[in-house]
């Protein structure tokens, strides 16, 4: 999943769920370009918030709903998995095992799966997915791993994380809620064959 899809759902998932509409503008073009920039980033900031204030009455972490997942299709392993508020607070886990790709999402605050589950096989994947996918293939580590350090190194709980790819490198992107803000970790996995400089 591209890193700014990431960010991008987290903040499309609090507008869809925004009980407010933007108001009309009736200013002049500039002016009303500039205000609308600004009233933009507001809408983006009130979001935001709107994302935490929720996140924060969770009862289930982003690593037990990436167990749950996993466990439904013993031996898969997550791929993406993001948190949504645009109903009740929910994961959406992406899971893959052999050829297949596995869809779910799981309660953010029973545990459970709320809804049916999506299969597809990996031919039914855009590029830049079966690209992330296909490289999760050669690395060691798992996004489960990879949420623990990130959460360790940002002194906080994770709502979104998956692989990204940027500058030719696969990466771990994970978004962190810390204080009142969000912050993006990126981690570079060993691949399968290196050896672990960690004990």
């Amino acid at each position: 999943m591209p890193k700014n899809q990431l960010f991008a759902l987290i903040v499309w998932s609090a507008m869809l769920a925004a009980t407010g509409a933007m108001a009309d503008v009736t200013r002049t073009p500039a002016d009303a370009e500039s205000r609308s920039a600004a009233a933009q980033a507001d809408v983006d900031e009130a979001a935001m918030h709107r994302v935490l204030e929720q996140f924060r009455t969770t009862r289930v972490p982003l690593g037990q709903a990436m167990a749950i997942a996993e466990r439904l299709h013993d031996g898969s392993r997550t791929a993406d998995v993001s948190f949504e508020i645009s109903g009740p607070p929910v994961y959406r886990v992406r899971t893959i095992k052999n050829e297949r790709v596995f869809e779910n999402v799981i309660d953010a605050n029973t545990g459970s799966v709320s809804q049916a589950e999506i299969a597809s096989s990996l031919k039914e994947l855009d590029r830049a997915d079966l690209a992330n996918i296909i490289a999760l293939n050669w690395i060691k580590q798992e996004l489960s791993e990879a949420v623990q350090v990130a959460e360790k190194a940002a002194a906080g709980n994770a709502l979104a994380g998956g692989l990204v790819k940027q500058d030719g490198k696969v990466n771990f992107v994970v978004v962190v809620a810390s204080g009142d803000r969000l912050k993006e970790v990126m981690l570079e996995p060993p691949k399968v064959g290196q050896r672990s400089t960690q004990h």
